[in-house]
């Protein structure tokens, strides 16, 4: 039997049996033919039972919802060498499972499907079996995508999830909402398929809760209010992706709730509520409403902030002190999707975003330290063949980003 959750029984039932935490709420154990083989590398076996959810699919689907570093073909391939047993019995390519049934699989073949890895650093805020919270910096995009194949959040996570087990990609990382590759801020992914399933429906659903701290040029004159702006593609098809102008292309219904958290003489800094989840919400309500984010590359002025912007330089050379968008995921709320349990996550403002608060509080350059960021990489802009618009090729493709 799968190990027991906890009272709720939570149905996380996929159950390799015998080295604790190779996948989340599961075990696995190696195969007699190799138990005395340390190797990573080394044939590994697993027990699974069948969920709900899974009820009534083929045998390779299946497998492949829990080990999402192997292809389906990969996956018919240990099925036709007889290695899959469904209730003891050989497993035929075209057997479908159950719920409650009980699947036994050899792992002889290494992941076919596997993120590189990329030993990179990783700020991590909370992890436990099912699921793991970063604080992602600037310039980092979260999964590989167009110009950026690797060198992605995506990539260190394997790395960091293939230390936790005995063979590499038994885990997965599991994108269930998205940063924009200039954002930075607190970010959730999921190590396991039934975390992700769940967690994917949350947001979906618009159950988690998201607060962003961002830099809007302009003195933002009410201390609240909600932006209500349809967002559509750009007709325009320069360089900006993104619009709220009646003739945007496809429009759909956007909410944005703000407060003014502290205002400055030519800036204010406001944190943003997105009730929905379209391409670059935030920073399009803010453009629409005539106060764009500060050195957002598509809707301001400028892709980059001066020093001379912010403060009398006294003397002091001009230099820029921002290279990208100043917006920050400062909080992260939802529902633990295996514990049930309210998660709540911040990460603080990143030093360069800091400085200029703390240069715009004192007026004077000398205000804190200046973060030392190199300007962040901007890849040439595609435009698409058809439509004269950007691609998704300049950043990462971002269906479900709020910002």
């Amino acid at each position: 039997m799968p190990p027991d959750l906890g009272p709720s029984n939570l149905g996380l039932l996929a159950a390799p049996v015998g080295l604790e935490g190779a996948v989340p709420g599961t075990t696995l154990r190696p195969s007699s033919a190799c138990a005395a083989d340390s190797d990573r590398s080394a044939h590994h076996a697993a027990d699974l039972v069948v969920e709900n959810y899974l009820h009534g699919v083929r045998i390779d689907t299946f497998l492949t919802r829990h080990f999402r570093n192997y292809t389906p073909f990969r996956m018919q391939r240990l099925v036709r060498a007889g290695l899959v047993r469904i209730e003891g019995t050989v497993a035929d390519t075209d057997d479908r499972v159950y719920k409650g049934q009980t699947v036994h699989v050899r792992l002889v073949d290494p992941p076919d499907n596997l993120l590189p890895s990329d030993d990179s650093p990783i700020d991590i805020i909370h992890e436990d079996p099912w699921l793991i919270v970063i604080n992602k910096p600037a310039d980092l995009v979260v999964h590989p995508c167009g110009q950026y194949s690797t060198g992605s959040l995506a990539n260190r996570l394997q790395a960091h999830f293939d230390q936790q087990t005995p063979l590499k990609g038994l885990i997965r990382p599991g994108v269930v909402h998205r940063l924009d590759r200039l954002t930075s801020g607190v970010i959730v992914l999921t190590k396991d398929h039934l975390a992700h399933r769940k967690l994917s429906i949350h947001f979906q659903e618009s159950r988690v809760s998201k607060a962003y701290l961002t830099l809007v040029h302009g003195i933002v004159e009410p201390d609240e209010g909600e932006v209500k702006l349809h967002i559509g593609n750009s007709p325009c098809g320069s360089t900006i992706r993104m619009s709220t102008a009646p003739n945007a292309i496809a429009p759909r219904a956007s909410r944005t709730r703000f407060e003014v958290v502290e205002r400055f003489k030519n800036h204010t800094l406001v944190r943003c509520r997105p009730v929905t989840g379209r391409l670059h919400q935030i920073r399009v309500h803010m453009a629409g409403i005539g106060h764009p984010v500060v050195a957002d590359e598509f809707y301001s002025p400028a892709c980059q902030l001066m020093l001379s912007e912010i403060c009398d330089l006294s003397g002091e050379p001009d230099r820029p002190v921002l290279y990208r968008q100043a917006l920050h995921a400062n909080v992260l709320q939802f529902l633990h999707p295996i514990l049930r349990v309210l998660d709540t996550h911040e990460a603080p403002l990143t030093a360069d975003m800091q400085y200029v608060v703390d240069v715009l509080r004192h007026g004077v350059a000398g205000a804190g330290l200046a973060p030392t960021i190199a300007p962040p990489v901007r890849p040439m802009r595609l435009r698409h063949p058809m439509s004269g618009t950007l691609s998704e090729s300049d950043e990462e493709l971002d269906a479900d980003s709020e910002e």
